[in-house]
């Protein structure tokens, strides 16, 4: 397995670990309950080292990101952040991702680990355009400090001012004493903070001082367990469960960043297209438990009188609810908000209902 370069730091706190797409990652510490209201109320740490990070750069960099990524990135100007996809050819989903507008003709992706090679090959299959491509996933460490308490603590670290990067924005310059370190206001829990990427060979200096930094505020190393609950609690999508290479960004509720723009011909846009103006066989919703049970990947989903309507692509207990929750993907006419459907679970039908995440109150 593969390692991050704070693998034998988790070992030492007696994480549990576990592989992850190929890398041997922490899954808990405390607990998954506890990780995860620790995030919710305070800060919380998670090494997301496995990540994977590619420069786009050139005067070609702006036409190759128009091509393969569904978001308009004409709109970003340097130090903001933009949500967007991978298209294929055939309607489905390569992998959904992060581009970070750099500098002018330089932009940083930032993937998903388990797709890491797979979005490679891809990049570099389509790259006609003759952007300068540049894996650099070996050379970059990530943590993500999560919680309403991150910015207490990281603001120690750095004489930027935190406050002053809204959501979705990201700065780099000195960090606890690290003259180039990405301050990133981004996450994947809706509980606020910044994630920072920087050489790996300052990492257990990053990791230290944040710590240090955080000591007051309660902070905890956080598992890829309470990862998962916090960002499905936000109704967040996992490629692997909600999306994959067969789901559409339409089907997935994720029209808003698929942009149909002039001169933006992206790949199969025509469908995609054709998708957002006729509809779509299916649609990815939330839904809540109304009997007791906690729904999980695979469980298939039905409509109130019995019908099979389609199937759960993520599920758990929520830790701040303390009710079952899910995604999964429905015929159309099962997807307003308010609709009664059920669940079953090892052969009990029970019932559950359609709502618009986040879950999170």
């Amino acid at each position: 397995m593969k390692t991050t370069p704070f693998t034998e730091k988790h070992i030492s706190l007696g994480a549990k670990m576990h592989e992850f797409a190929g890398y041997n990652m922490p899954i808990e510490y405390s607990g998954i309950i506890d990780e995860h209201l620790t995030v919710c109320q305070g800060v919380g740490v998670f090494d997301v080292s496995h990540m994977g990070e590619f420069w786009v750069k050139g005067p070609k960099a702006l036409d190759f990101l128009q091509k393969v990524t569904s978001n308009n990135v004409a709109a970003l100007t340097p130090g903001k952040v933009q949500y967007t996809c991978f298209p294929n050819e055939d309607g489905g989903i390569v992998d959904d991702l992060l581009v970070y507008h750099y500098e002018p003709e330089k932009y940083l992706l930032v993937v998903n680990a388990s797709n890491i090679e797979k979005d490679w090959n891809w990049c570099v299959s389509h790259n006609t355009e003759g952007a300068e491509l540049e894996n650099a996933s070996d050379r970059m460490a990530q943590l993500a400090v999560q919680g309403p308490k991150a910015i207490l603590a990281l603001q120690k670290l750095t004489s930027i001012d935190l406050s002053a990067l809204p959501y979705y924005t990201f700065t780099h310059g000195e960090f606890a004493g690290e003259k180039d370190v990405i301050i990133s206001n981004t996450g994947y829990t809706g509980a606020g903070g910044f994630e920072l990427y920087f050489y790996p060979e300052v990492a257990m200096k990053i990791w230290d001082a944040v710590f240090e930094a955080g000591a007051e505020f309660g902070i905890k190393p956080i598992g890829l367990g309470a990862r998962d609950t916090l960002r499905l609690e936000m109704g967040f999508c996992l490629y692997g469960n909600d999306l994959d290479d067969t789901t559409s960004p339409i089907e997935a509720g994720l029209g808003w960043i698929t942009k149909f723009v002039d001169g933006k011909n992206f790949t199969n846009r025509p469908m995609l297209e054709k998708q957002k103006t006729e509809g779509t066989i299916r649609k990815l919703v939330g839904f809540e438990m109304v009997d007791r049970g906690i729904p999980r990947h695979g469980y298939e989903l039905y409509s109130a009188d019995g019908t099979a309507i389609g199937s759960v692509t993520s599920g758990t207990m929520s830790p701040v609810r303390k009710i079952g929750i899910g995604m999964g993907y429905v015929k159309p006419e099962f997807s307003k908000p308010g609709t009664e459907i059920c669940i079953d679970m090892r052969g009990r039908k029970l019932k559950a209902v359609v709502v618009k995440p986040p879950f999170r109150k």
